[in-house]
């Protein structure tokens, strides 16, 4: 089992794990694997093959290169475990004569989504994940899918003597994602349902921004998935999970963890603790423990609250009614303090004393009201690099959310 406490970010080296590959991983002797921010898989039959994701845009002809070699016949069908561009960006250089795409429930829905509103993901995208995937300053825009087949719950294609059953399992990351079980050969491809680490806690609503998945939702996908009895699971990064055991048991593991942070929220809730609190107090039991590479159990926490609690936090009182927020009334506190440099001062007093959030917060204050307070701006950047050093660089996300705010405060600092 995968040691918890690698140092450094265990995704970031997945998704970058095809730079260097030179040519297709044998899964088996009929699937064939090319690495990529979510991985392509091609899986040959007689009459035929399929491919199930294609990777990214920007990557597409480096993966079509890598699986050529292995192609036996016309590519019947693209399968796409979800609407994600990851999955689908490829498309375009796969296509040929005859190829059928197949797409999972509401599939153009989500993608449509999610294409609309790239101005607004767009940015908090590249705030996060602009370093570890270096793009570079033109990359290629997402190509427009439209699904010949789209799939209801489950859809069964059957194709040179192997049979594809297409399973309906979302919320994992998306509300329209598929397995692709295939039930001879007792191998379910899985994509991102599980997230992109093997044996890590869901994101269940991400820090960039989409639709929240829901987790009762999440643990019927896993439970559908988990009584397959698979052999072999191939999912969107990494290497597969083998032997029906060790997937049973792996399987019962994430389901006795994603629940315990369930219940947690929910008893929670009931006995009267705010959301920040439980946040706060959130402890794994011994050893229910998953990884925590992308999501966090502390956000499932949150995210979990607002599931069934909705927006409104009664603890924020009247203001949270209406459009003004707390930021409003920062210049009023700046000068009632005497300046931003009071308050820097008194960040870098909470800092000194071990409390970098509390100084984030009266940085956030002082500089709303003067936003190139150099005081300000150096209490905060190392108000940052102490939680990042606390943090260990284990989480992708959060370790790419306090760099990049570090290197705002550096770039001001600079100017």
């Amino acid at each position: 089992m995968a040691d918890r406490k690698d140092a450094g970010p265990k995704l970031a080296g997945l998704v970058r794990s095809g730079d260097e590959q030179a040519e297709a991983i044998a899964v088996t002797d009929f699937v064939f694997q090319a690495n990529d921010i979510s991985n392509a898989y091609l899986v040959t039959t007689s009459e035929g093959d399929v491919m199930i994701n294609t990777g990214f845009m920007d990557n597409a002809e480096r993966t079509k290169r890598l699986l050529t070699p292995h192609r036996t016949g016309p590519l019947a069908f693209i399968i796409l475990t979800q609407s994600h561009a990851d999955h689908f960006g490829g498309v375009p250089e796969f296509l040929e004569q005859g190829t059928q795409v197949v797409g999972g429930p509401g599939f153009n829905e989500a993608l449509s989504d999610m294409m609309d509103l790239q101005p607004f993901f767009g940015p908090r995208s590249g705030k996060l994940w602009g370093a570890t995937l270096k793009r570079g300053g033109s990359p290629k825009p997402a190509p427009h899918v439209v699904p010949d087949i789209l799939v209801d719950r489950r859809l069964t294609i059957d194709l040179g003597g192997r049979t594809f059953e297409l399973i309906s399992t979302p919320e994992g990351e998306t509300i329209d994602a598929l397995t692709v079980w295939l039930p001879q050969e007792k191998i379910a491809f899985t994509g991102n349902v599980f997230g992109p680490v093997w044996l890590s806690m869901p994101f269940l609503n991400t820090l960039r921004g989409d639709k929240p998945r829901l987790v009762r939702n999440y643990l019927k996908s896993l439970e559908t998935i988990r009584d397959l009895g698979a052999e072999i699971v191939v999912t969107g990064h990494g290497e597969v999970i083998r032997g029906a055991e060790r997937i049973r048991a792996d399987l019962d593991r994430m389901h006795a963890a994603v629940s315990y942070v369930r219940e947690y929220t929910l008893e929670g809730m009931k006995a009267g603790k705010d959301v920040h609190r439980l946040m706060r107090e959130f402890a794994w039991p011994e050893g229910l423990e998953i990884g925590e590479f992308h999501g966090k159990a502390a956000w499932a926490v949150k995210s979990i609250w607002r599931e069934y609690a909705g927006w409104l936090h009664y603890e924020d009182g009247t203001t949270a009614l209406y459009g003004v927020p707390r930021s409003s009334v920062d210049g009023d506190l700046v000068e009632l303090a005497g300046g931003a440099a009071r308050l820097a001062e008194r960040a870098q007093v909470k800092l000194d004393a071990g409390a970098p959030l509390e100084a984030v917060h009266l940085t956030d204050i002082a500089l709303s009201a003067e936003p190139d307070n150099a005081a300000a701006l150096t209490v905060r950047k190392a108000a940052h690099e102490a939680l990042l050093a606390a943090s260990g660089g284990r989480n992708l996300s959060e370790t790419m959310w306090l760099r990049s705010e570090i290197a705002a405060m550096e770039a001001k600092l600079g100017d």
